[in-house]
């Protein structure tokens, strides 16, 4: 494969417009996805601060070639961090391929599972690469101890993300407020690491994660669009809902 850190240097980048900062919070706003319009009109707006994608998005997007996808998404956005993520099962496969995706940019972040599919731990191989100075974003964490254990093992100054999944947490009935707020707390004092909640199902849970001092949320570019919301005469929306039913109605041409 060719090395995209240099591939992408024949390409002018498209640059953020960050002098009018979309995001009125103290989190970072990660836009969440695969397709590479929606990516780039984000990166145009300013309204992100960073991106992750994974196997699953890229999937439904339709992506067969990993790697062209990520030449053609790092040709442009060069200045946010971006991460991408491994696809092996084996731990030393994982190696290969952290590896190799960390050499796509200075501003790639390599995304390891906290676990492979037999339930094994990662916590070895998050070590060395982080050792060896990647940039790592440990995903699919869901317990306080798995952040513990990632934020021992990240060696210092690395940078790394720890992604919870806030919203998985919560499909089971459990709240996820006092965990992530536990879980920003444990990594006070460790400037190198981000708590990120990921997988929101709401824009309320942009707010709560800002509330638990949370680094970073990951947003799909439906939630990153309601933020244009916040603050909004209730009044006012209840009468905007009452006319979206109306002109449905009439475009409908309901009779009784």
């Amino acid at each position: 494969m060719t090395d995209l850190a240099t591939s992408t240097e024949r390409s002018k980048p498209l640059k953020a417009q960050t002098s009018e900062r979309s995001n009125p919070l103290r989190i970072e706003i990660y836009s969440d996805g695969a397709n590479v319009s929606e990516m780039l009109a984000a990166l145009r707006a300013g309204q992100v601060q960073g991106f992750t994608t994974n196997p699953t998005l890229m999937a439904k997007a339709k992506i067969a070639d990993y790697g062209a996808f990520a030449r053609e998404v790092l040709a442009e956005i060069r200045d946010l961090p971006i991460s991408f993520e491994v696809f092996a099962d084996e731990f030393a496969e994982m190696d290969v391929q952290a590896r190799k995706i960390a050499k796509w940019g200075p501003n790639v972040y390599v995304k390891i599972p906290i676990t492979n599919t037999r339930g094994e731990s990662a916590l070895p191989l998050i070590r060395s690469l982080s050792a060896d100075g990647l940039q790592l974003n440990i995903t699919a964490i869901m317990t306080l101890d798995q952040v513990r254990e990632v934020r021992d093992a990240v060696a210092p100054p690395t940078s790394a993300i720890v992604s919870i999944f806030a919203g998985r947490i919560a499909d089971t009935g459990r709240d996820p407020v006092p965990l992530m707020r536990e879980a920003v707390q444990m990594c006070s004092g460790q400037p190198h690491l981000k708590i990120l909640w990921a997988s929101p199902r709401e824009v309320l849970n942009i707010y709560q994660a800002d509330a638990c001092g949370c680094h970073v949320i990951t947003c799909t570019p439906d939630l990153v669009a309601k933020l244009r919301f916040r603050d909004k005469d209730l009044i006012e929306y209840s009468r905007e809902t009452v006319q979206m039913f109306f002109d449905d109605a009439s475009r409908a041409g309901y009779r009784l």
